[in-house]
């Protein structure tokens, strides 16, 4: 156990505060057992050790469950041993790695009532599923990639604040302020479309691409073993199925054609549809009344966000996908996000959103209530149309 403390002491000693993400601030620290889930490559790691390194606790550790460690020996054990030792706060990271992670953790969080627990596994986990019951104990939380206001501060150290849906509708003021400081924020926003939604990016830009497509098989191939119903063995199926939506997003399904050219069973194509969304890999766009037991097909599909679009695209995305994928992206986040007959987005069923280019008119919804035009290429709201960049602050 010595070495583990060690190898967490090195990697809290080593983590710097230079930049830090949207969730540190709302996440309640206080409670005892925290979940965070999210995509490879989101950033969950960084998180939890800048946490761990800013915390007044002295005895504290991280470790990571697919450290060869932890082959031969149990997580109860090991953290009995800490607790003994005085230890009070604790991260555990990658949990879908450990066998039994859920059962172990609720007897630890029913055992030792003044340990703080933190854990962190894949956007696939589902609490609810595991054989420990930890839905009435964990606060659950879910990191999602850099928003474009993360990236600005991120890449450029320019700071915006955080903005929710109502202040980017009815109060333009409110971002317009940044502007009169020289901010051009359309000069950043295709590097953003194009590299800045995983932090990784900056290790090496050149390889990105290269790097995000072995994510992508990564998921595929060995995280999605967890999702109970998914035989990992049709891994090599769903990676044909993703690249198939990949060349024409957003993808309105056919489900007869796809089965036939990826060699999965019609009556199987739904669930590995969804499957794929619970991976943070597909945007599936649904109904306002959808239930996820019914599985419906989807009225569109569209990749999880714009960097799989360049990543895994064999021609340059079109312009009009890039910029329906990405307001959905964003505004997924915190927003319901649904089918509309009349318009692009149905948001929270209360708002109508038509996503374009800079010349597009009202005519399609100019009888919706709430309606309203979102173009490219535009600095600042001009009447009901908003600028499509500023969905980038609402985290």
């Amino acid at each position: 156990m010595d070495k583990i403390l060690e190898i967490s002491g090195k990697m809290i000693a080593q983590t710097t505060n230079n930049f830090k993400r949207y969730l540190m601030e709302e996440v309640n620290w206080q409670s005892r057992l925290i979940g965070i889930k999210g995509a490879r490559g989101t950033g969950k790691t960084t998180l939890l050790l800048q946490y761990l390194k800013n915390s007044t606790e002295k005895t504290k550790a991280y470790f990571s469950l697919d450290e060869l460690y932890f082959s031969k020996h149990s997580l109860l054990d090991t953290i009995d041993t800490f607790y003994l030792n005085g230890g009070k706060l604790v991260v555990l990271d990658e949990v879908h790695k450990y066998e039994n992670w859920s059962k172990e953790i609720k007897n630890l969080y029913d055992r030792y009532a003044d340990l703080h627990i933190i854990f962190t596994g894949s956007s696939i986990v589902d609490i609810n599923k595991q054989e420990g019951d930890l839905s009435r104990r964990a606060v659950m939380y879910e990191l999602q990639g850099l928003s474009f206001r993360e990236f600005l501060e991120f890449e450029h150290g320019i700071l915006l604040p955080v903005l929710s849906l109502h202040d980017i509708l009815y109060k333009p003021e409110v971002y317009q302020e940044v502007l009169s400081n020289n901010f051009k924020p359309l000069a950043y926003f295709t590097d953003y479309l194009k590299f800045g939604y995983y932090p990784y990016y900056n290790e090496d830009k050149t390889a990105y691409y290269k790097k995000l497509r072995q994510v992508v098989r990564n998921i595929v191939e060995y995280d999605m073993a967890e999702i109970k119903g998914f035989d990992i063995r049709q891994a090599k199926k769903l990676l044909k199925l993703l690249y198939i939506i990949a060349q024409q997003v957003p993808f309105k399904p056919n489900l007869s054609s796809l089965a036939e050219k990826t060699n999965i069973h019609r009556n199987s194509l739904n669930n590995y549809l969804y499957y794929l969304a619970q991976a943070k890999l597909l945007l599936l766009l649904e109904q306002h009344s959808f239930s996820v037991a019914s599985l419906q097909k989807p009225h569109k599909i569209y990749l999880e966000n714009t960097n799989l679009m360049y990543a895994l695209s064999e021609e340059l995305p079109n312009l009009g996908s890039l910029r329906e994928t990405w307001f959905f992206n964003q505004l997924a986040n915190k927003h319901q996000v649904s089918y509309s007959k009349e318009s692009d987005f149905l948001v929270d069923n209360k708002f109508s959103f038509e996503i374009e280019g800079k010349h597009k008119t009202r005519k399609q919804i100019k009888n919706l209530d709430n309606a309203f035009v979102v173009k490219d290429n535009l600095e600042r709201k001009v009447g009901q149309s908003i600028p499509l960049w500023v969905f980038g602050l609402l985290y």
